[in-house]
């Protein structure tokens, strides 16, 4: 089977969160499981193409019109952990991927439109004709639109397009001359039975095109595949998901064992497993020194995360308060845009002084490994949150997750207390509310259990540690879907 993923992320080289991540590890697995995979990104200016080998063009020439304009690109091909990578250069007066950032630009909508185009281009020049075309989110839910209304009577030959949905809140809203430029008619499809958005009519709505057309469409998580059929989760397309729900399918997001492994990672002062955890406690005396804490017999709490809106950073701040008031101590790692960081730049000046907390507004890889590695406890208290990848992490080096009960973060956090999983299948402490009173009732309930019951601390440890967050199982359900199509 010939599988194709087009898509903004792939992690490392390119990476924002957790979707690159996602990108990476599942098409790894396919591979494992013998698919033929190539990954389609842009050639973004800020890509560390030290990585990528036999970096080369595989395309010279591949012309494609925006408008009125014929626009020329260039096909570079690599390959990065085993997996065959396409990079679309295009040769674009606007510059659109040479602006040392991945999204955030007023004109991401025209270039990711652009971007898609071209990858279809290109798989028609080349007539690949791959069984599969797996697009994801706003970024390229164009893809299954521009297939059906132009690229199939060109002759391009697909036998399936499954959309997966990361995360419902962005949906690539632009107007149709955006559509217009990209050879569709624009004002055909402001219909609310095709791309109209529901809450700004005049304005065509990527994600809901995607939905509209694809044959497939997935989500992160079987909970958020719930979540995003309500009002409050579906951000105003939660009527079109119902009506679609037939070739709807919530399939759990995995996590790279390979890359994540306690036993094997490079970045810590000492590997360990569920069989030797006490060298976790090396970790954790080393996580102290980085950042300058004072030993002791505390529990530490942590937090490895961006500071949007989704993922709660008033509920981490506070967090971080209650931990000191609790007699802990935290550690955060986190990174942001300049509003999203002001608070926290703040908070860390005033804290500056206190041996109990430390906190890193950075991208550090290396150190966002010895933190889940020396770190006791985990806190997530997202507002939403599709899937979630650190609770896995987290649960994979031995640190217990402090989690609110939604989306994927209800699938894989079960409370000791107050979760109907079997005793054996209890792995955290959950909240459900998004507010101090919930973060509160977790955090102390975990910071007591730690303090007053070393040995079930030690037994929670292991049963987490054991637990199977691979892509294994849900690459399995991917193919099954594929094959269906």
């Amino acid at each position: 089977m010939h599988i194709v993923h087009i898509a903004s992320e792939l992690a490392p080289l390119a990476k924002v969160g957790g979707l690159g991540d996602v990108i990476h590890s599942l098409s790894k697995e396919f591979v494992r499981l013998g698919a033929k995979v190539e990954i389609i990104i842009p050639r973004y200016d800020c890509i560390d193409f030290s990585k990528v080998k036999n970096l080369h063009v595989e395309k010279k020439e591949l012309v494609i019109s925006e408008g009125k304009h014929k626009i020329n690109n260039t096909i570079w091909k690599g390959t990065f952990d085993g997996l065959d990578i396409l990079f679309i250069d295009p040769h674009h007066p606007k510059d659109y991927f040479n602006q040392g950032t991945i999204y955030g630009s007023s004109d991401d909508a025209a270039k990711f439109i652009y971007f898609s185009k071209a990858a279809l281009e290109y798989l028609l020049q080349t007539k690949k004709n791959p069984d599969i075309l797996h697009v994801h989110d706003w970024i390229s839910a164009l893809i299954p639109v521009l297939i059906k209304e132009m690229y199939a009577p060109l002759g391009l030959k697909i036998k399936g397009t499954v959309l997966t949905i990361h995360n419902m809140e962005h949906q690539g809203k632009c107007t149709p001359f955006h559509l217009t430029q990209a050879g569709l008619k624009g004002d055909s499809f402001l219909k609310p039975e095709k791309m109209q958005d529901p809450l700004l009519p005049e304005l065509i709505n990527l994600l809901k095109g995607g939905i509209e057309y694809a044959d497939i469409i997935t989500t992160v998580s079987p909970n958020y595949e719930q979540e995003i059929k309500t009002p409050q989760g579906g951000f105003s397309l939660d009527k079109l998901l119902l009506e679609h729900q037939n070739k709807l399918h919530g399939i759990l997001n995995g996590i790279d064992i390979e890359t994540w492994n306690p036993e094997k990672d490079p970045y810590l002062v000492a590997n360990f497993s569920s069989k030797n955890i006490e060298k976790k406690q090396d970790n954790k005396k080393q996580l102290r020194t980085h950042f300058q804490l004072k030993e002791g017999n505390f529990p530490i709490v942590a937090s490895v995360t961006r500071l949007a809106r989704q993922k709660g950073p008033h509920l981490i701040k506070h967090a971080i308060l209650r931990t000191l008031e609790k007699g802990g101590q935290f550690v955060l790692l986190a990174s942001g845009s300049k509003d999203e960081m002001k608070e926290f730049i703040e908070l860390k000046d005033a804290l500056k002084e206190n041996k109990n907390v430390g906190i890193c507004l950075d991208n550090d890889e290396m150190l966002a490994h010895l933190i889940y590695a020396g770190a006791d406890m985990f806190i997530i208290p997202s507002i939403f949150e599709p899937c979630g990848l650190t609770q896995m992490l987290s649960l994979r080096y031995g640190t217990i997750p402090i989690a609110r009960r939604t989306g994927g973060l209800a699938d894989t956090v079960f409370d000791i207390d107050t979760s109907e999983k079997p005793q054996h299948e209890r792995n955290g402490f959950t909240f459900d509310f998004p507010d101090a009173e919930g973060v509160n009732w977790a955090l102390d309930r975990a910071i007591n259990f730690f303090n007053n019951h070393p040995k079930k601390w030690q037994n929670l440890i292991h049963l987490g540690m054991k637990q199977d967050f691979s892509w294994v199982s849900s690459a399995k359900q991917y193919l099954n879907l594929y094959k269906e199509l």
